[in-house]
Order: structure tokens, then sequence, then C-alpha cells
């Protein structure tokens, strides 16, 4: 079956129905949204410390908007942008989120809806929440994740080129798709490894 993207439904009580919505990605241009549990401020590295601040300085701050749920707070950022934080800190120095059934399935929704989601620094370097390779069911992770913008804003706090380890590497699309359409059938768009739908369907065309 072909991935076809994230989609919104909304529970109509008055049918007992899920009401299609249309496609859920970022907006084009992001409000200025920071999400995180601030009550944990003291126990951030100085980095997320100062990314905090920033977000809530100048002359336009950032508006803070924290649920306190990850999917409730991630439906929001992905919804109207901005971003949402959960790092690691000096009583959970690898995270609090479970790499494989929080952190995943949210950094999957939220690059293929249009946004980059981090680690920030963990186990000594920045990295795409997706490519880490978990060695235990429960394991955890810190969790950067939202509007390109927002999150290169936090994560190039580490040294430049720091927001680059944080996205995907685009494939080359003819040897992809060559190399899955050869087992005979058309290759998916998470098989195929493109980053956006716009790429996977453009690749096809051809």
């Amino acid at each position: 079956m072909l991935w076809t993207g994230r989609h919104r439904f909304t529970l109509d009580d008055s049918v007992g129905e899920f009401i299609y919505f249309g496609p859920m990605v970022f907006p084009a241009k992001s409000k200025t949204i920071y999400s995180c549990n601030e009550g944990n401020y003291s126990l951030w590295d100085e980095k997320i410390q100062a990314a905090t601040q920033m977000f809530k300085s100048g002359e336009k701050p950032y508006s803070a908007r924290y649920v306190g749920s990850m999917v409730s707070d991630v439906h929001r950022t992905i919804l109207y942008g901005g971003i949402y934080i959960y790092p690691a800190d000096k009583k959970s120095p690898k995270g609090k989120l479970r790499v494989l059934y929080e952190g995943f399935p949210m950094a999957l929704i939220v690059e293929s809806a249009g946004g980059v989601a981090s680690t920030g620094m963990f186990n000594g370097s920045v990295q795409r929440m997706l490519d880490l390779v978990p060695t235990s069911i429960h394991e955890r992770c810190p969790v950067i994740l939202g509007s390109a913008r927002d999150v290169r804003l936090v994560v190039e706090r580490y040294g430049a080129g720091s927001f680059n380890k944080s996205v995907a590497k685009a494939p080359k699309p003819a040897a992809t798709l060559a190399g899955l359409g050869a087992v005979g059938r058309t290759p998916s768009f998470i098989e195929s490894g493109f980053t956006t739908k716009a790429e996977y369907e453009a690749a096809l065309a051809k």
C-alpha cells in the first residue's frame, strides 16, 4: 500500500463518525510557539536554557504552550508551527521519552509533515532522531522537533553544522526507485527514502 501522508480526522459526535479535514502539514509560515516543561529549566544544559530564554525575549517573544501530553503538543506544533522540546537533563541524561514508541512515531510524522526531529546533544553528538539504533525496548532519548526554522535555532547552538546532522539525507531518486522497481512492484513512499511526498511523486512521474 502506498504511503499517502498525514491526514486530519475529527470525531463528529452527532453522527458517530470521524470526519476528514484534509492533509496535515506544517504551515508555510510557522507561528512563534515553543512548548516545553520549564519546571525542569535548572536541570537543562546551558544551550537549551539559552534557547528557551531567546524564545521568551526580544520585541516579539514566542508564545508558550505546553499540555504535558506529547501527542497533543506535537499535534499543535504541526498545525501551527513552532517547536516542541523535551531535552535530556541532569536527572535524565539520556532523556525521558522512549525511542521506539514515543520518539520514532512522532519523528516520522513530523518529518513527513515537513518538519525536523532531532535529539539535540545526545551521546556526544547532535543526531537525527530516526537515525538512532535502539538496543532495548524501553530505551530513551531527548526530543527536539518542530519547524525547521525553530529546530535550527536550538541545535545550531551545539556548533555550526549541527542542524544538518538532524535532517534526513536525501537518497539518489533514480537509483532508489530503480532498485526497488526491480522486484516487480512500485515502491512505497516510505520504502523510497524520500523526505517529502512531492519528491516521491516527481520521481515516479519520470
